[in-house]
């Protein structure tokens, strides 16, 4: 069958649901089996988005989810309904990013009442993705990634600590990136190095500590010279394999080079890191936002 054969049958499948919830409602069916015809309602539409799926109606499939996912919270059953409207924000996600928002919001609130606080936490990033990709709103997304973070953090079991841990860590390190770009360097600095203390220590992940100090020290610079310098030195005592790190000796490199406000020497240490662990967007306009403070620089570039 066709795309347009498989729309038919799916357009025919939420006809013949509406029927059975409208019997439903009927007084005597109230009585006699009225759940069971909402059941087989919840079921059609579900076969419904289906069968939009696979034509490539992600409206109408968000839609049709949606419908099960209300029945089902009318039966009580909480985890179909929220798995319900967890798909419709999924179909919704390709053709109508609003829809898909609400729908998500909709699972969070059934996972957080039933405390499952982790499968919350992972629909919160994908809000904040769409706030991220779709929407360009960076102060939403930082909210949601924040309360993903909150969720991976505050989950009361045992299981998983390691992957609760790493996967808040990234929720929180997506906010430090996006405040240091919105200038919020403060609340940067504060979740690369409580992020930093946590991993230094943990055989699995400390490697990445020294990144972590790295960004932090930069956000430093940015604000202040001598508020860098204290840092660094404070960053060293706590970690000491940062101390012969290629991150801890560029950022010494660009203090003396500013101390000396010799932009020459600033951007050839910015080019020897360069050549060795290319820079990413995010280094490259926090190095530039320090070196506008050298005097002289009009140029705008690191190279």
């Amino acid at each position: 069958m066709d795309s347009s054969g498989k729309e038919r049958e799916a357009v025919q499948l939420m006809a013949e649901a509406e029927k059975r919830v409208k019997s439903s409602h009927s007084f005597l069916r109230g009585l006699f089996g009225g759940n069971s015809k909402v059941e087989e309602a919840c079921e059609m539409y579900t076969r419904a988005a289906n069968l939009f799926k696979i034509a490539k109606n992600w409206n109408a499939a968000g839609n049709a989810f949606c419908q099960a996912a209300k029945l089902h919270m009318q039966l009580q059953s909480k985890h179909d309904a929220a798995i319900g409207f967890v798909d419709a924000g999924n179909a919704y996600k390709k053709a109508d990013p609003q829809e898909a928002m609400n729908c998500l919001n909709a699972a969070i609130d059934i996972y957080t009442d039933l405390g499952r606080f982790t499968i919350a936490a992972k629909h919160h990033i994908t809000i904040a993705e769409i706030y991220e990709t779709e929407l360009v709103d960076i102060e939403k997304a930082i909210a949601h990634y924040e309360q993903a973070a909150d969720y991976y953090k505050g989950e009361e079991s045992n299981r998983q600590v390691f992957f609760r841990e790493y996967s808040a860590n990234r929720c929180l390190l997506k906010v430090a990136a996006y405040a240091a770009q919105l200038e919020q360097y403060q609340k940067a600095i504060e979740i690369y190095e409580q992020v930093g203390t946590s991993t230094m220590d943990n055989p699995l992940l400390k490697y990445s500590a020294k990144e972590y100090f790295f960004k932090a020290a930069l956000c430093h610079f940015i604000v202040d010279e001598l508020n860098a310098k204290l840092a660094l030195e404070k960053y060293e005592e706590m970690f000491p394999a940062f101390t012969d790190s290629r991150e801890c000796k560029l950022v010494k490199k660009l203090l003396e080079a500013h101390e000396d406000q010799n932009c020459e020497a600033y951007t050839e240490a910015v080019k020897e890191f360069d050549s060795i662990s290319r820079l990413d967007q995010w280094l490259t306009t926090m190095l530039l936002r320090i070196k506008k403070s050298l005097q002289g620089d009009g140029d705008g570039d690191l190279k």
